[in-house]
């Protein structure tokens, strides 16, 4: 094929004839009202002939098929043993086959439209395929690929394409929609309450770690008691009690013992903890707590074993069994978060979501939330940063959490600053952390340990308060009510 650009005046002249309000449908016939454009059909020709392969196959009695048209995907039922079929998402410029993901579905389409299967390369830029209706020329973006998942063929074909866009702003509004329709104009507060700084494992991002030279500390129940009446004079009304991940130093029942006084002050406790059991988990929800937060850190096996090298947290699959485990032992709610900047950010909000969505599935009662949480600086290491996770691309994530879970809720972190903060409450976020501090034993008096990482945002909680009202936003403490 002749790999030759397109004359510049030419292609600006055919953008002119982009416009699909030149099209007229009148019942089987479609005409067009301007004679120099032309209907393409390639951004749903091969999901609207999986349909109808599939209207085929059903009439004639199949209950049980998988239709491969290359990046679309439609299955027929499931699989003859019960089980969903399981659908590998391509890695964009690898060999064919070798798969960044996978997904499951039964009776439902997976289509993946990206820049890696068409393209040409000219003076080192890439041309690929999808196109920006604006410019005529290949879309510009940072993503390689979409993946729908949807009911219709047809419909993943659409907006797979349509999805590679840098439609950020659009996506803002859709999700702010969402938001309000299932969240109101209601944002939630809580603080968390760092209890001990003793770690065992060694992660080379976090300031906890096990071989960081900082002061250890932890907190004795009168000293947790202390934390609390401060944190509950300021009005909120749930608390996320945080531990290093050292069993030794923060066994079980010390935990526990902490959720039964933060039950005497708060209606909303949480817990950040290492990993536990279900039995271990049914504990603490008995003593108290209402939804356990783990961050996977990264869904990249082996950049997870690159990062972790040392303790319990080396096993990968423990860790992201966690929620369900929880949900096992009782837990109300579970949130799902990887700290964004410690790989392909993209891949991990996508591992995020597939995790949350799965349990949902899995366990419909469940109050699922999510956390979006970049890296910081932490001590005796002021290099760490999120690399090439600016806030656009977090807002990017946030609002593809939204759109993709819309009943789902999602906290932003005091890593981040008071300005982002403050746009995104309402807009994708529905809970915020107020007065925070990471250290031990800062809330009623001197700090006894060294801070987990660094924050941004130092408001008070009035200060918080004072955000959310200026945006028309409600905050609230706490909507619900024990009998």
């Amino acid at each position: 094929e002749d790999k030759a650009l397109p004359d510049p005046d030419a292609l600006k002249e055919a953008v002119r004839h982009i416009d699909y309000r030149c099209v007229r449908v009148d019942a089987n016939t479609v005409t067009l009202s301007d004679p120099q454009a032309r209907i393409d059909l390639g951004g749903i020709a091969k999901g609207y002939i999986a349909d109808r392969l599939k209207d085929y196959l059903e009439s004639e009695g199949t209950e049980h098929a998988l239709i491969n048209l290359g990046g679309n995907m439609l299955a027929v039922g499931n699989r003859y043993d019960g089980t969903d079929f399981r659908i590998g998402i391509q890695e964009p410029f690898a060999k064919t086959g070798v798969p960044i993901a996978a997904v499951s579905i039964s009776d439902r389409s997976v289509v993946t439209s990206g820049d890696y299967e068409r393209y040409f390369e000219k003076d080192g830029v890439i041309y690929h395929h999808i196109l920006d209706p604006d410019t005529g020329y290949p879309i510009q973006n940072d993503l390689d690929q979409v993946t729908v998942i949807s009911d219709e063929s047809v419909d993943g074909d659409a907006l797979s394409t349509t999805c590679y866009a840098p439609f950020l702003e659009e996506m803002a509004q859709k999700a702010q929609l969402e938001t309000r329709k299932h969240f109101g104009n209601s944002v939630y507060l809580f603080t968390p309450l760092y209890i001990s700084n003793y770690c065992e494992n060694y992660c080379v991002y976090c300031g906890f770690n096990c071989h960081n030279k900082i002061r250890r500390a932890k907190l004795d129940m009168e000293g947790i008691r202390k934390e609390m009446e401060a944190i509950a004079q300021t009005g909120l009304e749930e608390i996320l009690i945080l531990t290093g991940e050292s069993r030794k130093m923060s066994d079980v029942d010390y935990i526990a013992d902490a959720c039964r006084i933060a039950r005497e002050y708060f209606k909303m406790v949480g817990v950040e903890v290492y990993p536990m059991n279900s039995d271990e988990y049914r504990k603490l929800r008995e003593a108290g707590a209402d939804y356990v937060t783990v961050f996977q850190e990264t869904y990249n096996p082996e950049k997870y074993g690159k990062l972790h090298l040392g303790g319990h947290k080396r096993v990968f699959p423990y860790r992201v069994n966690a929620q369900e485990r929880a949900l096992m032992g009782g837990m109300r709610g579970v949130a799902f978060a990887a700290l964004l900047g410690l790989d392909d950010f993209r891949k991990d909000a996508f591992a995020t979501g597939m995790h949350a969505w799965l349990i949902q599935r899995k366990y419909p009662h469940a109050e699922i939330s999510f956390s979006c949480p970049r890296l910081r600086p932490i001590i005796n290491n002021d290099k760490i940063n999120p690399k090439d996770v600016h806030e656009p691309q977090l807002l990017q994530v946030m609002t593809a959490y939204r759109l993709f879970m819309p009943f789902a809720g999602m906290t932003i972190s005091t890593r981040e600053c008071a300005r982002f903060r403050d746009h995104v409450i309402g807009l994708a976020a529905t809970k915020i952390s107020a007065g925070v501090s990471t250290g031990i034993g800062s809330h009623a008096g001197e700090e006894e340990g060294d801070d987990q990482f660094e924050i941004s945002d130092t408001r008070n909680v009035e200060q918080v308060l004072e955000g959310i009202r200026s945006q028309g936003l409600q905050p609230v403490m706490n909507d619900y009510v024990y009998l």
